[in-house]
């Protein structure tokens, strides 16, 4: 477990000042192109994405998110003629996504068109009712489409990609997708298995290091900003997450043979130990969580963690904090601006290694 004091605590602990210029708009092409920074203990290791197979232990087993992000971004008019967009978070009802499911949490945008009894018409696919407006800026609308809602998505929807890339472009569409996504459910992408190549895959099997897959379904609790003054106090959102017996049992069987668990992304190490029990063991089974990982938490699970960089003051940056200790990454963030790293979804990557 990292040290904690007292500035631990503090949400403004979290910041950073980051040149616009290094928020990346474009993923790199290929993807395996990208920059990597590993960071073992408090040495710092310029590299790229693709020498990563190298850079491992040739007994590693590397955990992934095979999420699938869901087009549910749709744009439609209210009753006064104004044009919305409309984000569908997850069904009122559960935390999965149902394409079945009629009533759905989402954000509104402008949110002052978002308020309750007002109707957004969707043209030929049908309409959607505010039916509530929550604390959390949330609204709960009621879906009358026309059309089976995979239809109205695969039709109409776009990827929910993050407010700071700025064009919506059919080559960001594509590349907000990891190769191997497969069960669909987020309204984010797992960003640091973005980088991943078929090259990767083969490289990473030529060293004899495998691979297994979890699922957490990214929704509202992973990319929700932290307001409160004391990190305490920032309420997680849950998510739906499942872990099959396979890669139970893999993870199990690595671990007593002395093998590392490497976790690609922030969304596998909070699943991993979302999961995991008192005496160390991943259990299978499927279920929700809203594990707060902060400095302070002992990991478990996850020995090495692959990631991207993140938002300033946001639950990602706590996460890889408690993993290396706040000061720690704090310096290796101000390094990575000076040496002029690509920022957020679309940028570079970091292997952090504790010792």
């Amino acid at each position: 477990m990292v040290p904690v004091n007292f500035d631990d605590a503090l949400t403004a602990a979290y910041d950073y000042e980051l040149p616009r210029h290094l928020i990346a708009q474009e993923h790199a092409r290929p993807r395996d192109a990208s920059r990597l920074m590993v960071v073992r203990g408090d040495a710092l290791e310029d590299r790229t994405f693709r020498e990563l197979p190298n850079l491992l232990h040739a007994d590693d087993l590397l955990v992934l998110n095979d999420t699938r992000v869901v087009p549910t971004r749709v744009f439609g008019r209210t009753s006064s003629g104004a044009h919305v967009e409309v984000l569908l978070l997850r069904p009122v009802a559960q935390l999965e996504y149902d394409p079945a499911a009629t009533r759905w949490f989402a954000l509104i945008k402008p949110g002052r068109k978002g308020r309750r009894g007002d109707q957004i018409d969707f043209a030929e696919f049908g309409s959607a009712a505010i039916d509530a407006v929550n604390d959390d800026g949330t609204r709960e609308v009621a879906l009358r489409l026309t059309v089976p809602l995979d239809d109205f998505l695969g039709r109409a929807g776009r990827l929910p990609l993050p407010p700071y890339i700025e064009r919506d472009s059919a080559r960001n569409q594509e590349d907000y997708q990891t190769i191997f996504a497969l069960k669909a459910g987020s309204v984010a992408a797992p960003t640091a298995a973005l980088h991943f190549t078929a090259e990767t895959f083969a490289a990473l099997a030529a060293r004899g290091i495998e691979t297994c897959a979890v699922t957490l379904h990214i929704g509202l609790g992973t990319f929700r900003p932290m307001r409160a003054e004391f990190v305490e106090a920032h309420k997680m959102h849950a998510e739906a997450f499942a872990i099959s017996p396979s890669t139970a049992r893999r993870i199990a069987a690595a671990k007593a043979q002395g093998h590392r668990i490497v976790a690609v992304g922030t969304t596998v190490a909070r699943t991993l130990e979302a999961a995991a029990g008192d005496d160390g063991a991943v259990r299978a089974g499927s279920g929700e969580t809203d594990l707060f990982i902060r400095p302070g938490h002992r990991f478990r699970i996850a020995d090495a963690l692959l990631t991207n960089f993140h938002l300033p003051r946001s639950t990602l940056l706590l996460l890889v904090s408690a993993f290396m200790g706040r000061e720690r990454i704090l310096r290796a963030y101000a390094e990575a601006v000076r040496r002029g790293y690509r920022f957020f979804s679309f940028g570079d990557a970091m292997l952090l290694e504790p010792e």
